[in-house]
């Protein structure tokens, strides 16, 4: 009887295998009689692409002091202590231009490496340069001078549904590389709190820890995702894996490539997801969706003609699900690009053309770009007398940042002596700098130095 059941279960396996293959138009016919469906040449043009990743480097870390030593410092004494402590790293990465030698892998792999080292699956190694990267969605783009390198296609993310087969490529737990296969079970997922923008691919494929900044790709071996995160206890796969969209990840690094930086597009629209509350008290037609409550004055929403009430269901030919779908999207689509919203008004649908702008007052969380910055919240604005830089928008009064005598209103015009101008020079500047850092605040009509580590 177990016999049977295993067979059984080898032909359905079999059988699904055949079904998704003859769906990616691979070459059945080539298969022999008696021969089992296998994903093998597949993944032996695709692994090659897909490489390890090594990284050192320090970080800050601070611990409280011990309560027996508080008596040396008095009741005013510091409560916690910092030191700089040497790490380690794995992860993974995807090439994605064999000419000029471009590796994606997550922010958070490399988040203050100062060495960072990568490793092909053919036995070569070579020191990468970080070209940008955006912990804001976990994107970073690398670079490494190399002959022969072999980089993966990338597939049409917004083409996906639900039940695609998907395989995962990485590096898990430093075992090296590792193939794992399941379906796409969801689309859009996001809410999860990992990072500021999602708009992720969910997937059964086994994801474990090292696995991140690895490949996602379909049958025909092309990249559809970036393997970011897990939700699981204690760090292990339980079927519930998450990955960057492709058309996400290429969107992000072609701004890093043409400009350095990430532009983030703007709408300028406030709105709410669509609810079966909402559809019953405003009479929709639609249960999902983008509902818009305001039209920001001197937007590209307003320049396009779009109203408050209007609900956006899609955008570029694609289905919208929700308000942080809407925002994701845009917000990584980068400024100057067109789309083509579907809009309801007034139980009619509209398309209606959108360029979008530079999302100029776009605001950060502080501890995205230094943990001592915690509890402030960052824009790009300009100090009284015009100068550009980085205004403090919102303080929390018991917070990191508070503490160190930032104050609300304050504004960011250099670090260590460099002028920043906006959140993407004051991002690139802490990341550049070690130990002490000294803020350039301008504080009305007075000019001074805040001190962080």
């Amino acid at each position: 009887m177990k016999r049977s059941i295993l067979t059984l279960s080898g032909l359905l396996a079999s059988l699904f295998l055949t079904v998704g293959l003859a769906q990616a138009n691979l070459p059945l016919a080539q298969l022999s009689q008696g021969e089992i469906p296998t994903l093998a040449p597949m993944l032996e043009q695709a692994t090659p692409a897909v490489v390890n990743i090594s990284v050192q480097g320090s970080r800050e870390v601070r611990q409280r002091m011990p309560d027996a030593f508080r008596h040396f410092f008095g009741p005013r004494g510091p409560g916690e202590f910092r030191e700089e402590r040497p790490f380690r790293g794995l992860g993974s990465g995807v090439i994605i231009d064999a000419e000029r030698g471009y590796i994606v892998t997550n922010a958070h792999v490399i988040r203050d490496a100062t060495d960072i080292i990568i490793n092909l699956q053919d036995g070569r190694t070579f020191a990468a340069k970080k070209i940008g990267d955006d912990p804001e969605s976990d994107i970073a783009l690398l670079q490494i001078e190399a002959d022969n390198l072999i980089a993966l296609s990338i597939a049409d993310s917004d083409r996906l549904r639900v039940g695609d087969f998907a395989i995962a490529i990485g590096n898990p737990f430093g075992l090296g590389q590792t193939v794992t296969s399941g379906i796409v079970s969801a689309l859009g997922r996001g809410n999860l709190g990992m990072e500021g923008y999602e708009d992720f691919i969910q997937t059964d494929a086994a994801i474990n820890s090292g696995n991140s900044g690895g490949a996602l790709v379909n049958l025909r071996g092309e990249l559809i995702g970036i393997n970011t995160a897990i939700l699981g206890p204690h760090g292990g796969n339980v079927g519930i894996g998450f990955a960057i969209p492709s058309n996400m990840m290429k969107n992000l690094v072609d701004q890093m490539i043409e400009f350095g930086e990430i532009r983030r597009g703007s709408l300028g629209i406030r709105g709410i997801d669509v609810t079966s509350e909402l559809t019953e008290a405003m009479n929709l037609s639609v249960t999902q969706g983008a509902f818009v409550n305001e039209v920001l004055p001197d937007s590209a929403a307003e320049a396009a003609g779009l109203r408050s009430g209007d609900v956006i269901v899609g955008m570029n030919g694609n289905r919208i699900i929700n308000f942080r779908e809407l925002r994701a999207k845009i917000a990584t689509l980068g400024a100057g690009r067109q789309v083509r919203l579907a809009v309801l008004r007034d139980g009619r649908t509209l398309d209606i053309d959108v360029t979008l702008r530079r999302a100029e007052q776009a605001q950060v969380a502080a501890n995205v770009l230094h943990p001592m910055l915690e509890g402030a919240t960052l824009l790009n604005d300009q100090t009284q007398d015009g100068k550009a830089g980085v205004l403090i928008s919102e303080l929390e009064r018991t917070a990191p940042a508070a503490r160190l005598g930032l104050e609300k209103g304050d504004v960011i015009i250099g670090v260590n002596r460099q002028r920043v101008h906006n959140l993407a020079e004051l991002r690139k500047a802490l990341q550049e700098q070690r130990g002490v850092v000294a803020l350039n605040i301008q504080r009305g009509n007075q000019t001074l130095y805040v001190l962080i580590r």
